[in-house]
């Protein structure tokens, strides 16, 4: 039994000199740069809490709601020129769909740059819908961190569709046919 617990605390003491060698030749490396290397960029795919959000009503195209999107200080991130996740509340009816048929392009945030979605509430002639005050969005596949964005003011909501994130705001008006 005693060999056994000498051989265990042989191994645990190894362990501790392998581990610290490892450390010592990681952190020599690192310092025989001259500490002047860059770390390589990360490039990664936005996430909503990346970004911050302003919404502003628009007139063209029989009204809409401009949704701009920028990244956070110090963040670079791409988002994928797809519709963002968007509802104005919990009803099926109040989710947005697709205004346009296929994906455009990604777009770099970064600094000033921000991407650009229109979001059209109501596409239908009739005066049937249901008003709402609230935009709840997020990037697509990041729903579980949905931000609510207030209206300028209560809107009827009918059918509403969105176009994909742009970078440029007169690619994102929702047209209708």
């Amino acid at each position: 039994m005693r060999s056994r617990l000498a051989a265990r605390s042989a191994r645990l003491a190894l362990t501790a000199v392998a581990a610290a060698a490892l450390t010592a030749t990681a952190a020599g490396t690192a310092l025989a740069g001259g500490g002047q290397g860059k770390a390589p960029a990360v490039e990664q795919a936005c996430g909503t809490n990346d970004l911050t959000f302003k919404l502003t009503e628009k007139t063209q195209a029989g009204g809409y709601f401009l949704v701009t999107a920028k990244a956070r200080p110090g963040i670079t991130c791409y988002l994928e020129g797809t519709i963002p996740s968007a509802s104005f509340g919990s009803s099926v009816d109040s989710e947005v769909t697709p205004a346009e048929q296929a994906v455009t392009e990604t777009v770099k945030l970064s600094g000033s740059a921000a991407a650009h979605a229109g979001i059209n509430p109501k596409t239908t002639n009739d005066d049937y819908g249901t008003e709402y005050e609230r935009l709840f969005l997020s990037v697509a596949g990041d729903e579980a961190e949905a931000i609510a964005l207030k209206l300028p003011s209560a809107t009827l909501v009918d059918k509403p569709v969105s176009t994909n994130w742009h970078a440029d705001p007169t690619d994102a008006v929702p047209f209708m046919n």
